[in-house]
Protein backbone atom coordinates (compact mmCIF):
# COMPACT_ATOMS: atom_id res chain seq x y z
CA UNK A 1 0.00 0.00 0.00
CA UNK A 2 1.53 3.30 -1.03
CA UNK A 3 -0.33 5.47 1.46
CA UNK A 4 0.88 4.54 4.94
CA UNK A 5 1.11 6.30 8.25
CA UNK A 6 4.83 7.05 7.97
CA UNK A 7 4.10 9.20 4.94
CA UNK A 8 2.34 11.61 7.26
CA UNK A 9 5.74 12.55 8.60
CA UNK A 10 7.22 13.22 5.17
CA UNK A 11 7.97 16.91 4.87
CA UNK A 12 9.41 18.81 1.95
CA UNK A 13 11.45 21.93 2.81
CA UNK A 14 9.21 24.46 4.59
CA UNK A 15 9.63 27.29 2.06
CA UNK A 16 10.06 27.51 -1.71
CA UNK A 17 11.00 30.40 -3.99
CA UNK A 18 8.85 30.96 -7.04
CA UNK A 19 10.20 32.01 -10.44
CA UNK A 20 10.62 35.61 -9.24
CA UNK A 21 12.34 34.65 -6.00
CA UNK A 22 9.32 35.27 -3.79
CA UNK A 23 9.01 32.81 -0.92
CA UNK A 24 6.09 30.35 -0.80
CA UNK A 25 5.43 28.16 2.21
CA UNK A 26 5.02 24.40 2.00
CA UNK A 27 1.44 23.21 2.62
CA UNK A 28 0.69 20.87 5.54
CA UNK A 29 -0.94 20.93 8.95
CA UNK A 30 2.11 22.50 10.57
CA UNK A 31 2.16 25.52 8.25
CA UNK A 32 -1.53 26.48 8.34
CA UNK A 33 -0.83 29.22 10.86
CA UNK A 34 1.73 30.70 8.47
CA UNK A 35 -0.58 31.14 5.48
CA UNK A 36 -0.24 34.51 3.77
CA UNK A 37 -3.21 36.87 4.34
CA UNK A 38 -4.58 36.45 0.80
CA UNK A 39 -5.11 32.71 1.37
CA UNK A 40 -7.84 31.77 3.84
CA UNK A 41 -8.02 28.61 5.89
CA UNK A 42 -10.92 26.70 7.39
CA UNK A 43 -11.92 27.67 10.96
CA UNK A 44 -12.68 24.17 12.27
CA UNK A 45 -10.47 21.77 14.25
CA UNK A 46 -9.57 19.30 11.56
CA UNK A 47 -8.14 16.79 14.02
CA UNK A 48 -11.71 16.07 15.12
CA UNK A 49 -13.04 15.41 11.59
CA UNK A 50 -13.69 11.79 10.61
CA UNK A 51 -14.68 10.41 7.23
CA UNK A 52 -18.38 9.68 6.76
CA UNK A 53 -18.26 9.72 2.96
CA UNK A 54 -16.03 7.73 0.64
CA UNK A 55 -15.57 9.40 -2.73
CA UNK A 56 -14.47 7.34 -5.72
CA UNK A 57 -12.06 9.12 -8.07
CA UNK A 58 -10.69 12.31 -6.54
CA UNK A 59 -10.42 14.58 -9.57
CA UNK A 60 -10.23 18.35 -9.74
CA UNK A 61 -14.00 18.73 -10.03
CA UNK A 62 -14.69 16.78 -6.84
CA UNK A 63 -12.13 18.87 -4.97
CA UNK A 64 -13.52 22.15 -6.34
CA UNK A 65 -17.17 21.25 -5.84
CA UNK A 66 -18.26 18.63 -3.29
CA UNK A 67 -15.21 19.17 -1.05
CA UNK A 68 -15.71 22.95 -1.15
CA UNK A 69 -19.32 22.64 -0.03
CA UNK A 70 -18.35 20.21 2.75
CA UNK A 71 -15.51 22.46 3.87
CA UNK A 72 -18.09 25.17 4.55
CA UNK A 73 -20.39 22.81 6.43
CA UNK A 74 -17.58 21.49 8.63
CA UNK A 75 -17.13 25.06 9.86
CA UNK A 76 -20.47 24.66 11.62
CA UNK A 77 -20.68 22.57 14.82
CA UNK A 78 -21.98 19.02 14.77
CA UNK A 79 -20.74 17.81 11.38
CA UNK A 80 -17.35 16.38 12.36
CA UNK A 81 -18.33 12.90 11.11
CA UNK A 82 -18.87 14.01 7.52
CA UNK A 83 -15.35 14.37 6.16
CA UNK A 84 -14.26 12.73 2.90
CA UNK A 85 -12.12 9.66 2.39
CA UNK A 86 -10.93 9.91 -1.21
CA UNK A 87 -10.18 6.79 -3.25
CA UNK A 88 -8.01 6.81 -6.36
CA UNK A 89 -9.26 4.09 -8.71
CA UNK A 90 -7.13 4.43 -11.84
CA UNK A 91 -3.54 3.31 -12.01
CA UNK A 92 -2.12 6.20 -13.99
CA UNK A 93 0.50 8.93 -13.55
CA UNK A 94 -1.98 11.48 -12.18
CA UNK A 95 -3.26 9.17 -9.46
CA UNK A 96 0.23 7.99 -8.55
CA UNK A 97 1.25 11.63 -8.07
CA UNK A 98 -1.56 11.98 -5.56
CA UNK A 99 -0.32 8.96 -3.58
CA UNK A 100 2.76 11.01 -2.70
CA UNK A 101 1.38 14.55 -2.75
CA UNK A 102 -1.70 14.04 -0.58
CA UNK A 103 0.16 12.43 2.35
CA UNK A 104 2.98 14.99 2.11
CA UNK A 105 0.37 17.76 2.43
CA UNK A 106 -1.81 16.04 5.06
CA UNK A 107 -4.52 15.80 2.36
CA UNK A 108 -4.73 19.61 2.14
CA UNK A 109 -4.82 21.63 -1.07
CA UNK A 110 -5.61 25.13 -2.26
CA UNK A 111 -8.67 26.14 -4.26
CA UNK A 112 -8.56 29.37 -6.26
CA UNK A 113 -11.96 30.63 -7.43
CA UNK A 114 -12.08 33.24 -10.20
CA UNK A 115 -15.19 35.37 -10.65
CA UNK A 116 -16.34 36.70 -14.04
CA UNK A 117 -14.76 40.10 -13.21
CA UNK A 118 -11.36 38.44 -12.82
CA UNK A 119 -11.20 38.72 -9.04
CA UNK A 120 -9.89 35.72 -7.09
CA UNK A 121 -10.55 33.99 -3.79
CA UNK A 122 -7.83 31.69 -2.42
CA UNK A 123 -8.43 29.14 0.32
CA UNK A 124 -7.11 25.90 1.77
CA UNK A 125 -9.65 23.06 1.76
CA UNK A 126 -9.57 20.57 4.64
CA UNK A 127 -12.58 18.32 4.06
CA UNK A 128 -10.56 15.40 2.65
CA UNK A 129 -9.13 13.71 5.74
CA UNK A 130 -7.89 10.51 4.12
CA UNK A 131 -6.69 9.47 0.67
CA UNK A 132 -6.21 5.85 -0.44
CA UNK A 133 -4.97 4.39 -3.71
CA UNK A 134 -6.97 1.35 -4.76
CA UNK A 135 -4.89 -0.59 -7.34
CA UNK A 136 -2.14 -1.99 -5.06
CA UNK A 137 -4.41 -3.18 -2.28
CA UNK A 138 -8.14 -3.55 -2.98
CA UNK A 139 -8.71 -5.27 0.37
CA UNK A 140 -7.87 -2.05 2.21
CA UNK A 141 -10.40 -0.16 0.13
CA UNK A 142 -13.07 -2.80 0.69
CA UNK A 143 -12.41 -2.60 4.40
CA UNK A 144 -12.91 1.17 4.35
CA UNK A 145 -16.12 0.89 2.33
CA UNK A 146 -17.39 -1.75 4.75
CA UNK A 147 -16.78 0.47 7.80
CA UNK A 148 -20.16 1.43 9.37
CA UNK A 149 -18.84 4.99 9.79
CA UNK A 150 -19.10 5.39 6.02
CA UNK A 151 -22.72 6.31 5.29
CA UNK A 152 -22.43 7.66 1.73
CA UNK A 153 -20.32 6.55 -1.23
CA UNK A 154 -20.16 9.31 -3.83
CA UNK A 155 -18.38 9.28 -7.16
CA UNK A 156 -17.18 11.33 -10.11
CA UNK A 157 -16.08 8.66 -12.58
CA UNK A 158 -17.02 10.61 -15.78
CA UNK A 159 -19.74 9.74 -18.26
CA UNK A 160 -17.63 6.96 -19.74
CA UNK A 161 -17.20 5.19 -16.41
CA UNK A 162 -20.74 3.79 -16.21
CA UNK A 163 -20.08 0.81 -18.51
CA UNK A 164 -23.17 1.42 -20.65
CA UNK A 165 -24.08 -0.24 -23.93
CA UNK A 166 -24.47 2.43 -26.64
CA UNK A 167 -28.03 2.65 -27.86
CA UNK A 168 -29.63 0.85 -24.92
CA UNK A 169 -27.81 2.19 -21.86
CA UNK A 170 -27.67 -1.34 -20.44
CA UNK A 171 -24.86 -2.20 -18.05
CA UNK A 172 -22.31 -4.29 -19.96
CA UNK A 173 -21.78 -7.64 -18.29
CA UNK A 174 -19.66 -8.67 -21.29
CA UNK A 175 -17.05 -6.00 -20.53
CA UNK A 176 -13.77 -7.88 -19.84
CA UNK A 177 -13.19 -5.90 -16.65
CA UNK A 178 -16.70 -6.64 -15.39
CA UNK A 179 -16.33 -10.35 -16.23
CA UNK A 180 -13.07 -10.47 -14.27
CA UNK A 181 -14.71 -8.79 -11.26
CA UNK A 182 -17.63 -11.21 -11.29
CA UNK A 183 -15.22 -14.15 -11.42
CA UNK A 184 -13.16 -12.76 -8.52
CA UNK A 185 -15.25 -10.18 -6.60
CA UNK A 186 -12.63 -9.77 -3.85
CA UNK A 187 -10.32 -8.05 -6.35
CA UNK A 188 -12.45 -5.30 -7.91
CA UNK A 189 -11.09 -2.51 -10.08
CA UNK A 190 -14.15 -0.52 -11.11
CA UNK A 191 -16.42 1.68 -9.00
CA UNK A 192 -19.25 -0.82 -9.35
CA UNK A 193 -17.08 -3.78 -8.49
CA UNK A 194 -16.04 -2.07 -5.25
CA UNK A 195 -19.56 -0.90 -4.38
CA UNK A 196 -21.20 -4.29 -4.89
CA UNK A 197 -18.56 -6.25 -2.98
CA UNK A 198 -18.63 -3.74 -0.09
CA UNK A 199 -22.42 -3.98 0.08
CA UNK A 200 -22.19 -7.78 0.08
CA UNK A 201 -19.87 -7.61 3.09
CA UNK A 202 -22.18 -5.19 4.89
CA UNK A 203 -25.14 -7.46 4.30
CA UNK A 204 -23.22 -10.51 5.53
CA UNK A 205 -22.15 -8.59 8.66
CA UNK A 206 -25.72 -7.49 9.37
CA UNK A 207 -24.76 -3.84 8.86
CA UNK A 208 -26.54 -0.89 7.33
CA UNK A 209 -26.32 -0.05 3.65
CA UNK A 210 -24.74 3.18 2.47
CA UNK A 211 -26.20 5.63 -0.04
CA UNK A 212 -24.61 5.64 -3.51
CA UNK A 213 -24.48 9.20 -4.83
CA UNK A 214 -23.42 9.89 -8.43
CA UNK A 215 -22.06 13.38 -9.09
CA UNK A 216 -21.48 12.92 -12.82
CA UNK A 217 -23.06 14.72 -15.76
CA UNK A 218 -25.58 12.06 -16.71
CA UNK A 219 -29.31 12.40 -17.09
CA UNK A 220 -30.95 10.42 -14.27
CA UNK A 221 -27.53 9.60 -12.88
CA UNK A 222 -29.12 8.01 -9.82
CA UNK A 223 -31.24 5.71 -11.99
CA UNK A 224 -28.22 4.78 -14.13
CA UNK A 225 -26.12 4.09 -11.04
CA UNK A 226 -28.86 1.97 -9.49
CA UNK A 227 -29.18 -0.08 -12.67
CA UNK A 228 -25.42 -0.63 -12.85
CA UNK A 229 -25.14 -1.73 -9.22
CA UNK A 230 -28.19 -4.02 -9.35
CA UNK A 231 -27.17 -5.61 -12.65
CA UNK A 232 -23.64 -6.26 -11.38
CA UNK A 233 -25.00 -7.60 -8.08
CA UNK A 234 -27.59 -9.85 -9.71
CA UNK A 235 -24.94 -11.42 -11.94
CA UNK A 236 -22.96 -12.18 -8.79
CA UNK A 237 -25.70 -13.12 -6.30
CA UNK A 238 -29.44 -12.73 -6.92
CA UNK A 239 -30.19 -12.54 -3.19
CA UNK A 240 -27.65 -9.74 -2.82
CA UNK A 241 -29.42 -7.77 -5.57
CA UNK A 242 -32.70 -8.16 -3.68
CA UNK A 243 -31.06 -6.87 -0.47
CA UNK A 244 -29.52 -3.89 -2.27
CA UNK A 245 -32.82 -3.02 -3.92
CA UNK A 246 -34.52 -2.99 -0.51
CA UNK A 247 -31.82 -1.15 1.45
CA UNK A 248 -29.69 1.09 -0.79
CA UNK A 249 -30.77 4.46 -2.17
CA UNK A 250 -29.38 6.07 -5.31
CA UNK A 251 -30.33 9.77 -5.31
CA UNK A 252 -29.90 11.66 -8.55
CA UNK A 253 -27.95 14.88 -8.45
CA UNK A 254 -27.01 17.84 -10.62
CA UNK A 255 -23.58 19.41 -10.21
CA UNK A 256 -22.21 22.55 -11.81
CA UNK A 257 -18.90 24.39 -11.52
CA UNK A 258 -16.42 24.93 -14.35
CA UNK A 259 -13.15 23.37 -13.22
CA UNK A 260 -10.30 23.35 -15.73
CA UNK A 261 -7.33 21.03 -15.84
CA UNK A 262 -4.33 22.50 -13.99
CA UNK A 263 -1.15 22.44 -16.05
CA UNK A 264 2.27 23.28 -14.66
CA UNK A 265 2.06 26.90 -15.75
CA UNK A 266 -1.35 27.19 -14.09
CA UNK A 267 -0.06 25.64 -10.88
CA UNK A 268 2.94 27.98 -10.84
CA UNK A 269 0.66 30.99 -11.32
CA UNK A 270 -1.88 30.16 -8.63
CA UNK A 271 0.81 29.06 -6.18
CA UNK A 272 2.47 32.45 -6.63
CA UNK A 273 -0.89 34.17 -6.11
CA UNK A 274 -1.60 32.10 -2.96
CA UNK A 275 1.93 32.29 -1.61
CA UNK A 276 1.72 28.53 -1.04
CA UNK A 277 3.72 25.70 -2.58
CA UNK A 278 0.90 23.27 -3.35
CA UNK A 279 1.56 20.08 -5.31
CA UNK A 280 -2.16 19.71 -6.10
CA UNK A 281 -3.76 23.16 -6.55
CA UNK A 282 -7.26 23.43 -8.00
CA UNK A 283 -8.79 26.25 -10.04
CA UNK A 284 -12.49 26.91 -10.60
CA UNK A 285 -14.97 29.61 -11.40
CA UNK A 286 -16.86 31.30 -8.56
CA UNK A 287 -20.27 29.96 -9.64
CA UNK A 288 -21.35 26.65 -8.12
CA UNK A 289 -24.61 24.70 -7.98
CA UNK A 290 -25.54 21.34 -6.46
CA UNK A 291 -29.08 19.92 -6.55
CA UNK A 292 -29.70 16.53 -4.90
CA UNK A 293 -32.72 14.26 -4.71
CA UNK A 294 -33.45 13.97 -0.98
CA UNK A 295 -33.38 10.17 -0.66
CA UNK A 296 -30.66 8.71 1.59
CA UNK A 297 -30.24 5.27 3.17
CA UNK A 298 -28.50 6.24 6.42
CA UNK A 299 -28.74 9.98 6.95
CA UNK A 300 -26.99 12.86 5.25
CA UNK A 301 -25.13 16.07 6.09
CA UNK A 302 -27.22 19.26 6.11
CA UNK A 303 -25.57 20.69 3.03
CA UNK A 304 -28.61 22.88 2.44
CA UNK A 305 -27.08 25.12 5.13
CA UNK A 306 -24.30 26.00 2.68
CA UNK A 307 -26.32 26.39 -0.51
CA UNK A 308 -27.04 22.86 -1.73
CA UNK A 309 -30.64 22.29 -2.86
CA UNK A 310 -32.39 19.10 -1.70
CA UNK A 311 -35.43 18.48 -3.89
CA UNK A 312 -37.94 15.74 -4.71
CA UNK A 313 -37.18 15.84 -8.44
CA UNK A 314 -33.76 16.77 -9.82
CA UNK A 315 -34.79 16.10 -13.42
CA UNK A 316 -35.70 19.66 -14.58
CA UNK A 317 -32.48 21.13 -13.12
CA UNK A 318 -30.44 18.30 -14.57
CA UNK A 319 -31.90 18.72 -18.06
CA UNK A 320 -31.32 22.48 -18.02
CA UNK A 321 -27.69 22.08 -17.02
CA UNK A 322 -26.74 19.16 -19.27
CA UNK A 323 -28.60 20.37 -22.36
CA UNK A 324 -27.61 24.02 -21.97
CA UNK A 325 -24.22 24.32 -20.30
CA UNK A 326 -22.64 20.96 -21.14
CA UNK A 327 -24.02 20.84 -24.67
CA UNK A 328 -22.97 24.44 -25.31
CA UNK A 329 -19.48 23.60 -24.11
CA UNK A 330 -19.33 21.01 -26.90
CA UNK A 331 -20.94 23.40 -29.37
CA UNK A 332 -18.14 25.92 -28.90
CA UNK A 333 -15.25 23.55 -28.24
CA UNK A 334 -15.17 21.50 -31.45
CA UNK A 335 -15.34 24.40 -33.92
CA UNK A 336 -13.04 26.40 -31.65
CA UNK A 337 -10.34 23.74 -31.60
CA UNK A 338 -10.67 23.13 -35.35
CA UNK A 339 -10.27 26.88 -35.94
CA UNK A 340 -6.95 26.77 -34.08
CA UNK A 341 -8.12 28.24 -30.78
CA UNK A 342 -7.03 26.76 -27.45
CA UNK A 343 -9.17 28.23 -24.64
CA UNK A 344 -12.90 28.45 -23.94
CA UNK A 345 -12.73 32.23 -23.55
CA UNK A 346 -11.11 32.57 -26.98
CA UNK A 347 -13.90 30.50 -28.50
CA UNK A 348 -16.81 32.35 -26.88
CA UNK A 349 -15.17 35.68 -27.79
CA UNK A 350 -15.15 34.64 -31.46
CA UNK A 351 -18.35 36.32 -32.81
CA UNK A 352 -19.53 33.40 -34.95
CA UNK A 353 -19.00 30.81 -32.22
CA UNK A 354 -20.63 33.14 -29.68
CA UNK A 355 -23.69 33.39 -31.90
CA UNK A 356 -23.78 29.62 -32.45
CA UNK A 357 -23.87 29.02 -28.69
CA UNK A 358 -26.52 31.70 -28.14
CA UNK A 359 -28.69 30.51 -31.04
CA UNK A 360 -28.38 26.86 -29.99
CA UNK A 361 -29.61 27.53 -26.46
CA UNK A 362 -32.25 30.08 -27.52
CA UNK A 363 -33.80 28.23 -30.46
CA UNK A 364 -32.95 24.54 -30.00
CA UNK A 365 -32.85 23.94 -26.26
CA UNK A 366 -34.92 26.40 -24.21
CA UNK A 367 -38.16 25.80 -26.19
CA UNK A 368 -38.08 22.09 -25.36
CA UNK A 369 -37.23 22.38 -21.64
CA UNK A 370 -39.53 22.58 -18.66
CA UNK A 371 -38.43 25.56 -16.61
CA UNK A 372 -37.22 24.40 -13.15
CA UNK A 373 -38.78 26.04 -10.13
CA UNK A 374 -37.01 29.29 -9.31
CA UNK A 375 -34.85 29.19 -12.45
CA UNK A 376 -35.20 31.60 -15.40
CA UNK A 377 -33.79 29.77 -18.42
CA UNK A 378 -33.04 32.91 -20.43
CA UNK A 379 -31.16 34.39 -17.48
CA UNK A 380 -29.38 31.05 -17.05
CA UNK A 381 -28.34 31.15 -20.72
CA UNK A 382 -26.83 34.60 -20.28
CA UNK A 383 -25.06 33.46 -17.13
CA UNK A 384 -23.56 30.49 -18.98
CA UNK A 385 -22.15 32.74 -21.70
CA UNK A 386 -20.72 35.10 -19.06
CA UNK A 387 -19.11 32.11 -17.32
CA UNK A 388 -17.53 30.94 -20.57
CA UNK A 389 -16.10 34.46 -20.91
CA UNK A 390 -14.38 34.37 -17.49
CA UNK A 391 -10.95 35.97 -18.09
CA UNK A 392 -9.05 33.99 -15.45
CA UNK A 393 -10.35 30.41 -15.42
CA UNK A 394 -8.31 29.51 -18.50
CA UNK A 395 -10.35 26.42 -19.35
CA UNK A 396 -8.86 24.66 -22.37
CA UNK A 397 -10.86 23.43 -25.33
CA UNK A 398 -8.96 20.13 -25.30
CA UNK A 399 -10.52 19.33 -21.92
CA UNK A 400 -14.00 19.97 -23.29
CA UNK A 401 -13.54 18.11 -26.58
CA UNK A 402 -12.03 15.06 -24.87
CA UNK A 403 -14.17 11.93 -24.50
CA UNK A 404 -16.81 13.18 -26.93
CA UNK A 405 -17.70 9.56 -27.60
CA UNK A 406 -19.24 9.48 -24.12
CA UNK A 407 -20.32 13.11 -23.83
CA UNK A 408 -22.20 13.79 -27.06
CA UNK A 409 -24.76 10.96 -26.67
CA UNK A 410 -25.62 12.49 -23.27
CA UNK A 411 -25.34 16.21 -24.05
CA UNK A 412 -26.50 16.49 -27.68
CA UNK A 413 -28.49 13.40 -28.75
CA UNK A 414 -31.65 14.04 -26.64
CA UNK A 415 -31.97 17.59 -27.97
CA UNK A 416 -31.47 16.40 -31.55
CA UNK A 417 -34.23 13.81 -31.18
CA UNK A 418 -36.77 16.25 -29.73
CA UNK A 419 -35.97 19.02 -32.20
CA UNK A 420 -36.39 16.50 -35.02
CA UNK A 421 -39.70 15.25 -33.61
CA UNK A 422 -40.98 18.82 -33.51
CA UNK A 423 -39.86 19.57 -37.04
CA UNK A 424 -37.15 22.00 -35.95
CA UNK A 425 -33.99 22.96 -37.81
CA UNK A 426 -31.15 20.50 -37.26
CA UNK A 427 -28.38 22.50 -38.93
CA UNK A 428 -26.71 23.79 -35.77
CA UNK A 429 -26.58 20.32 -34.25
CA UNK A 430 -25.47 18.74 -37.54
CA UNK A 431 -22.62 21.24 -37.70
CA UNK A 432 -21.47 20.26 -34.20
CA UNK A 433 -21.50 16.56 -35.13
CA UNK A 434 -19.54 17.29 -38.32
CA UNK A 435 -16.98 19.19 -36.22
CA UNK A 436 -16.67 16.26 -33.82
CA UNK A 437 -16.00 13.87 -36.71
CA UNK A 438 -13.32 16.20 -38.05
CA UNK A 439 -11.86 16.50 -34.53
CA UNK A 440 -11.37 12.71 -34.48
CA UNK A 441 -8.95 13.08 -37.39
CA UNK A 442 -6.67 15.24 -35.23
CA UNK A 443 -5.90 18.12 -37.63
CA UNK A 444 -7.14 21.71 -37.36
CA UNK A 445 -7.77 24.26 -40.13
CA UNK A 446 -4.16 25.48 -39.92
CA UNK A 447 -2.80 22.00 -40.52
CA UNK A 448 -1.66 21.65 -36.91
CA UNK A 449 -1.95 18.12 -35.57
CA UNK A 450 -3.33 17.23 -32.13
CA UNK A 451 -4.14 13.97 -30.43
CA UNK A 452 -7.87 13.49 -29.75
CA UNK A 453 -8.56 12.12 -26.29
CA UNK A 454 -11.16 9.40 -26.76
CA UNK A 455 -10.63 6.66 -24.17
CA UNK A 456 -13.94 4.97 -24.98
CA UNK A 457 -13.51 4.80 -28.76
CA UNK A 458 -11.12 2.07 -29.94
CA UNK A 459 -8.88 2.40 -32.97
CA UNK A 460 -11.39 0.65 -35.22
CA UNK A 461 -14.14 3.07 -34.22
CA UNK A 462 -11.83 6.07 -34.59
CA UNK A 463 -10.82 4.94 -38.09
CA UNK A 464 -14.44 5.29 -39.24
CA UNK A 465 -14.08 9.07 -38.87
CA UNK A 466 -12.03 9.23 -42.06
CA UNK A 467 -15.33 9.36 -43.92
CA UNK A 468 -18.31 11.21 -42.38
CA UNK A 469 -20.87 8.69 -43.64
CA UNK A 470 -19.03 5.72 -42.15
CA UNK A 471 -18.33 7.75 -39.01
CA UNK A 472 -22.04 7.82 -38.26
CA UNK A 473 -21.90 4.01 -37.99
CA UNK A 474 -19.87 4.31 -34.78
CA UNK A 475 -21.61 2.76 -31.78
CA UNK A 476 -21.84 6.12 -30.02
CA UNK A 477 -24.32 7.34 -32.65
CA UNK A 478 -26.85 4.62 -31.82
CA UNK A 479 -28.44 7.05 -29.37
CA UNK A 480 -28.95 9.78 -31.99
CA UNK A 481 -31.84 8.20 -33.92
CA UNK A 482 -30.15 8.91 -37.23
CA UNK A 483 -32.13 6.22 -39.03
CA UNK A 484 -35.23 8.38 -38.43
CA UNK A 485 -33.54 11.45 -39.93
CA UNK A 486 -32.32 10.38 -43.38
CA UNK A 487 -31.39 13.95 -44.36
CA UNK A 488 -28.99 14.33 -41.43
CA UNK A 489 -26.07 12.15 -42.67
CA UNK A 490 -26.05 14.03 -45.97
CA UNK A 491 -26.06 17.37 -44.16
CA UNK A 492 -23.19 16.30 -41.89
CA UNK A 493 -21.24 15.02 -44.90
CA UNK A 494 -21.78 18.29 -46.77
CA UNK A 495 -20.54 20.33 -43.79
CA UNK A 496 -17.50 18.09 -43.47
CA UNK A 497 -16.57 18.54 -47.14
CA UNK A 498 -17.17 22.29 -46.97
CA UNK A 499 -14.98 22.66 -43.85
CA UNK A 500 -12.15 20.82 -45.54
CA UNK A 501 -12.38 23.20 -48.48
CA UNK A 502 -13.25 26.53 -46.84
CA UNK A 503 -12.44 26.17 -43.13
CA UNK A 504 -14.58 25.77 -40.03
CA UNK A 505 -15.56 29.39 -39.43
CA UNK A 506 -16.57 30.00 -43.05
CA UNK A 507 -18.95 27.05 -42.90
CA UNK A 508 -20.23 28.18 -39.50
CA UNK A 509 -21.07 31.57 -40.97
CA UNK A 510 -23.21 29.85 -43.61
CA UNK A 511 -24.89 27.64 -40.98
CA UNK A 512 -25.83 30.71 -38.94
CA UNK A 513 -27.14 32.50 -42.04
CA UNK A 514 -29.40 29.63 -43.14
CA UNK A 515 -30.50 27.95 -39.89
CA UNK A 516 -34.06 28.73 -38.85
CA UNK A 517 -34.93 30.47 -35.58
CA UNK A 518 -38.37 28.90 -35.45
CA UNK A 519 -39.10 25.51 -33.85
Amino acid sequence: MLVMSEHRNMRAPPVYPDATGRIMIDLNNNTLSQLPPQTKRFPYDRSKVRAGIVHLSVGNFHRAHQCWYMDQLLAQPGYENWGFCGIGLLDDATERLKTEAFPAQDDLYTLTRYDTDGSAQHQVIGSIVEYLFAPPEPETILGRLSDPAIRIVSMTITEGGYNQEPGTGAYRLDNPLTKAELADPSHPRSAFGYIVEALRRRRDAGGKAFTVLSCDNLRDNGVITRNAVLTHAHALDADLAVWIEANVTFPSSMVDRITPAVHKEDADRVNAECGVHDLLPVISEEFAQWVIEDHFSDGRPDLDKVGVQFVKDVHPYELAKVRMLNASHSMLAYPGQLAGLSEVKQAIDQPLIHRLVDDFMTHDVIPILKQPEGMDLNAYKNKIIARFSNPKVGDRLARITGDGGSKLPTFIAPTLQIVAERGGDLRRIAFCIACFIRYLRGVDDKGQRFEPFEPHLDAQQRALANDPKTALKMEMFKDFGLEEQPELPALISDYDAAMQKHGTLAVLEEVLRTASHVM
